[in-house]
């Protein structure tokens, strides 16, 4: 599926943009951050074991709610920790991606399809050169405890230092890297428990390496700026770089240098990076974790370890941590469901398809992973059947995604109010409703039992649009009439409403 959706895909040259959108590292981020008005400093002394992550989840209870960075802790540990870095914040997306802060959801989507499209590939520096090198430490000299690795909830399996982190691995046959967001539970000194998802190019390098009778070479940065971080969580095809991807967006190439053990690069800017191996004989007890859905993610299980060789770490050095939970509590919030859908609609253009006007994940599903609904202009019989069964298997959408909707142009994807309408004013359930069986989903579904199941899912496909044969008989729409908005819209000020007048999904057009 992966292959023959990058076979189809419009090919970019990877160019350097000429300019740069995106922060190059945390600090930078911060700066930002601090400017904008968008962090909040804590001094006060909290305790890692679940005070930090109470605090995060009752702050962020509201979708404007600021990035967090903690600097004082009730133990001895070195280095700070940022969370809620993203979060629910359309204004902080924006911010990331050097886009105008008051855009709309739907032009942020737009803006977002552009900017991935472009593909700028990483440019490596001298080790010497790169600031995630002031302290190198091998072997023994490593203690990966003296990190401020919080615990999330009561009934997480242990800390875990990997959350909002990044992941290398490479193809042992291709060399082809993957970086991708893992978690990672903190064992000890020098071992972490690493959880990939079935399916996960993460986990395919890994197996592809023990297949030969070699371990799995593994870096893992944490501390990252918020671009490397947003494109490790999405889903890109297997010959896909996210790197490239990560440049495009940033307007300039990813800064890479040289690891002091392995033959993988490390990103030059990180906080912390490890680097280490995966044996496939040596694992051990990890999770579970309240994850994005809400709930507690993965029985406790063993799982693979990685052995850490060394350490990198910048002075002082900043952990990016993600609080897995509700909506608008998870870290995965609004940025993921505003890249998703950018990346669904992109899809759905390299496939051919015509007439979409605009696609939504909701980030209260599941923080964008639950449910997609995408606006079409019907043009054909069986349009609305093909967008939903190209949706449901494109590679944005076809991990763990439950709810499909189409909904005419008239409907704007991103407001749940107007889905909600087209859903019960449009679509017969007994008619508009199929089912895909046996599709790919992930172990952390809490719906799916028993256990042993949930590598596999379903997929509901609603049609939630006129019915195509009876278009001309459907009952038409109240809608104002375009020379009355414009009108009315011109005179809104002068009503004595602030702000621009309201932007209508469609309007009665004069015959």
């Amino acid at each position: 599926m992966e292959e023959f959706a990058t076979t189809l895909a419009r090919q970019e040259t990877a160019r350097e943009s000429g300019e740069r959108r995106g922060a190059r590292d945390v600090r930078e981020w911060l700066e930002r951050l601090d400017g904008a008005g968008e962090l909040k400093r804590i001094d006060a002394e909290v305790d890692l074991d679940q005070e930090l992550s109470a605090i995060a989840y009752m702050a962020t209870q509201r979708e404007d709610a600021p990035a967090l960075l903690f600097s004082r802790f009730t133990e001895p540990v070195e280095g700070r920790v940022l969370i809620n870095m993203l979060g629910a914040s359309r204004r902080r997306y924006a911010l990331a991606l050097g886009l105008a802060v008051n855009s709309s959801l739907s032009d942020l989507i737009a803006e977002t399809r552009k900017l991935l499209s472009q593909r700028v590939a990483p440019v490596y520096v001298a080790p010497e050169s790169a600031p995630v090198n002031e302290i190198v430490l091998k072997g023994e000299d490593v203690d990966l405890t003296r990190l401020p690795a919080p615990k999330f909830w009561p009934a997480d399996g242990g800390r875990y230092l990997g959350t909002g982190d990044i992941t290398f691995t490479r193809d042992p046959s291709s060399g082809r890297l993957n970086a991708a967001v893992y978690r990672g539970m903190l064992h000890g000194p020098r071992r972490v428990g690493l959880y990939t998802s079935p399916g996960k190019h993460g986990g395919l390098d890994r197996d592809a390496w023990w297949a030969r009778g070699e371990p799995c070479p593994v870096v893992v940065a944490y501390g990252i700026d918020p671009i490397l971080f947003m494109i490790g969580a999405q889903v890109f095809g297997a010959q896909e770089s996210e790197l490239d991807a990560a440049g495009g967006l940033m307007g300039e190439g990813v800064q890479l240098t040289r690891g002091a053990v392995l033959d993988l690069p490390i990103p030059a800017r990180a906080e912390i990076v490890i680097e280490g191996t995966l044996h496939e004989d040596e694992r051990e007890e990890e999770g579970p974790l309240g994850e994005f859905t809400g709930y507690y993610g993965g029985a406790r299980a063993p799982q693979p370890v990685i052995q850490v060789k060394a350490l990198h770490m910048r002075r002082n050095p900043v952990l990016t941590a993600a609080l897995m939970a509700r909506y608008p509590s998870c870290e995965i919030g609004a940025y993921y469901a505003i890249m998703r859908s950018a990346r669904i609609w992109e899809s759905l253009d390299q496939l051919g398809v015509p007439g979409i006007r605009g696609v939504y994940a909701h980030p209260a599903a599941a923080s964008g992973w639950g449910m997609a609904v995408v606006s079409l202009k019907q043009q054909f019989a069986g349009h609305v059947a093909q967008v939903l069964s190209l949706v449901a298997q494109s590679p944005a959408a076809a991990y763990y995604t439950k709810w499909i909707i189409a909904v005419d142009d008239d409907v704007d994807p991103t407001d749940l109010n107007q889905v909600l309408w087209a859903l019960s004013t449009r679509c017969h359930p007994s008619e508009d409703i199929d089912i895909l069986r046996k599709t790919w989903s992930t172990g952390l579904d809490p719906s799916q039992f028993p256990r042993e199941a949930r590598p596999y899912g379903s997929k509901a496909l609603i049609d939630a649009c006129k019915p195509h044969r009876y278009l001309k008989e459907f009952p038409q729409s109240t809608m104002v009439r375009r020379d009355v908005y414009e009108r009315v819209a011109r005179r809104w000020s002068e009503l004595g409403f602030t702000g621009p007048a309201p932007r209508l999904p469609a309007l009665h057009e004069p015959e």
